[in-house]
């Protein structure tokens, strides 16, 4: 699915992950797809060049994530491993990190995940409790962090942790790589009724020592470090359910073009046609703000694509809801079926209103900064 403001490189690069999407299609072999979409350069299409990425941006990552995701073959690494440890570490790492990680992250052989969320902490990251005290020759890591995402398959994990401002007494966000072989770094499957390739863990780090390079950028940057991370992930997010969100409205679709009761296809009712035209209308809204989330992200604008990419992540996953809730309706008793693969969706659907920010934080962003509301909290 183009566009016609779409330029040319952006239709052509749609038009080969689709292809590559539908070779694998829905019950894909994720670790298969990964390999073939790295090789082909579209897991680090962001990345900067010179350490083996594609020189992109969020806009062409993004639409790498929704067609595989339209094909029913979506990658939810990308949201964390090239999306946002990849942007933070070119954006604020260091040369040797740069060269260290990037290579990896762009052709798919290496992946990182991202943990932030505490049990306590919620959508607060004022409330991180997960600590960094400096030693003679490094960091020593203090802290849980809950539903963070393929940590049994990356080969690092990026923490936020907090640092004590020697100044001011306080603690301020910072972020640190973690290898997975790291002593005192555990982990624990956190059970979940997704059907999903990646898992859900805990995470404990029990005196985790890391030597001095392991810090990520400005020690003093905090803040703008951290959303830098979390832009692009709201981006992704967004692309990740209006792909999801495409695939079942063309399941429905197809189904309602071919089935027949009385002597019309059921497509030809409104009751049927309708609710598809709406789901249809809302997805391409969402895409559309999707759109200039990533454009401002990638031209540098990050308090614009702030507001972008938190109202695009809260219309794609309202419009992924309602296209999958309709496409369930659509087939009736078949939706709920294996055959149609629809039903599995219900759950992964609502996943997009909830994380990585839920929709009641995005209207309290929009209310108090779009707005200029008062806070509530």
């Amino acid at each position: 699915m183009s566009t016609d403001i779409e330029p040319q490189e952006h239709t052509e690069l749609r038009a080969a992950v689709t292809a590559l999407g539908r070779r694998h299609g829905p019950g894909f072999d994720r670790a298969a797809l990964w390999a073939e979409a790295g090789k082909l350069g579209y897991l680090g299409v962001n990345l900067p060049e010179e350490y083996g990425g594609g020189g992109g941006g969020i806009a062409e990552l993004s639409l790498v994530l929704e067609e595989t995701g339209a094909a029913g073959a979506p990658l939810l690494m990308m949201v964390v491993s090239p999306a946002i440890c990849g942007t933070v570490i070119s954006r604020f790492g260091t040369e040797e990190q740069k060269r260290a990680w990037l290579p990896g992250l762009a052709d798919g052989s290496k992946t990182m995940a991202f943990g932030i969320t505490e049990p306590d902490a919620g959508s607060n990251s004022h409330r991180i409790t997960t600590t960094a005290t400096r030693t003679e020759d490094g960091w020593v890591l203090n802290g849980r962090k809950v539903f963070v995402s393929g940590v049994d398959i990356a080969d690092a994990t990026l923490i936020v942790g907090r640092t004590s401002d020697a100044r001011t007494g306080s603690l301020k966000p910072c972020l640190f790589i973690v290898p997975r072989d790291a002593p005192g770094f555990g982990r624990r499957h956190i059970e979940m009724e997704l059907d999903a390739d990646e898992k859900q863990f805990e995470l404990t780090l029990d005196d985790v020592h890391l030597p001095a390079e392991a810090l990520v950028g400005d020690e003093d940057a905090g803040l703008l470090q951290l959303f830098a991370g979390l832009n692009p992930e709201r981006i992704m997010t967004a692309a990740f359910a209006i792909g999801m969100g495409r695939h079942a409205l063309d399941r429905a679709v197809a189904y309602a073009k071919e089935r027949q009761v009385w002597k019309a296809p059921i497509g030809a009712h409104q009751a049927i046609a309708h609710p598809l035209a709406q789901a249809h209308i809302e997805i391409e809204l969402a895409r559309l703000m999707m759109q200039k989330a990533a454009r401002l992200y990638d031209a540098g604008d990050d308090v614009g694509a702030g507001e972008a990419a938190n109202m695009a992540k809260y219309a794609a996953a309202e419009a992924c809801v309602k296209a999958v809730d309709t496409a369930v309706h659509t087939l009736g008793g078949n939706g709920l079926t294996k055959e149609f693969g629809i039903a599995r969706l219900i759950t992964a659907a609502r996943v997009a209103r909830i994380a990585p920010v839920s929709r009641e934080m995005i209207l309290n962003y929009v209310s108090s900064h779009s707005l200029g509301l008062p806070k509530s909290y």
